[in-house]
């Protein structure tokens, strides 16, 4: 089985006469073989993710060339899904796309095999450049609080982002500020771009299952803990994010926001050995 996509115009040229998947995939291999070791961002478990430049622009290779059975075995084991393939990302990315959530921009994708341990795959998507993860973006904020106007926007960006996700039966499974890359230019201009990445893990369904919505939750709530967020922040992502507001949030969602409140302070003491600082959970929930 193989099946490949190119994206149409200028950002696919150089690519337009590589025929099919085979193609894409030799070509790929061409420019994993001739990337200098800095442009080489992770070589793991089958998986090379590397940058590399074509017709004057960035762009981001990420390769598959399978993970063997003794890793799909492991990651069984432990519960977890195995990243057989660049499958689930490009699935992931064109769903993010079409809901309208910010999200990166594919030029070439393509597969072969049937055999999940020996897979052949790539995804070539646009570098994300003058952008910042919103991880860097953010680790000031406790001492030196953003404008009111600035941390309003961002919540409410983050929010509508998890939940057409969410409501699309799609859940990240590595939720967290960091794979939140932020234009700044766009928050100035009073219209944020947030672009949502590492999809690689992604689980798409007809429905999220709750839990995994609390986990998401929960992991972005954990890495945002050291941002001096405040109990409206809180409320205000509450609102956005639960479809009937804060009705609906501090009613038939006060038992799944108070668990995703828990799990993120189980999280940061996991991480950091110590209570998360500030109210990590707002008095409306309580009692």
């Amino acid at each position: 089985m193989a099946d490949f996509y190119l994206a149409p115009g200028t950002a696919a040229a150089e690519l337009a006469g590589v025929s099919g998947a085979e193609g894409l995939l030799a070509w790929a291999e061409g420019v994993a073989a001739a990337a200098p070791p800095e442009r080489v961002y992770r070589r793991r478990e089958g998986r090379v993710t590397l940058r590399f430049a074509m017709a004057g622009r960035s762009y981001f290779l990420k390769l598959h060339r399978g993970v063997g059975w003794r890793e799909i075995c492991k990651n069984l084991v432990q519960l977890r899904l195995p990243v057989v393939s660049a499958s689930n990302e490009y699935r992931a990315v064109t769903a993010l796309r079409q809901l309208g959530v910010d999200t990166l921009t594919v030029t070439a994708y393509a597969r072969r095999g049937c055999n999940p341990a020996r897979r052949h795959s790539l995804l070539v998507t646009e570098d994300l450049a003058a952008t910042v993860s919103l991880e860097d973006y953010c680790a000031a904020w406790a001492r030196r609080p953003p404008p009111p106007r600035e941390r309003l926007l961002l919540v409410h960006k983050l929010a509508d982002s998890a939940r057409r996700m969410h409501a699309a039966g799609i859940n990240h499974r590595d939720f967290y500020l960091c794979h939140f890359h932020l234009d700044p230019a766009s928050l100035r201009e009073g219209a944020p771009r947030c672009y949502l990445i590492d999809l690689h893990r992604a689980q798409l369904r007809r429905a999220t299952p709750l839990r995994w919505r609390i986990k998401d939750l929960a992991g972005l709530y954990f890495s945002a803990l050291d941002c001096g967020l405040g109990r409206r922040d809180l409320l205000r992502f509450m609102r956005c994010y639960s479809v009937g507001g804060l009705a609906q949030a501090l009613g038939p969602d006060r038992d799944m926001w108070l668990q995703v409140a828990r799990r993120a302070v189980q999280l940061y003491r996991r991480s950091h050995g110590l209570r998360p600082p500030g109210s990590w959970v707002p008095d409306a929930l309580r009692g």
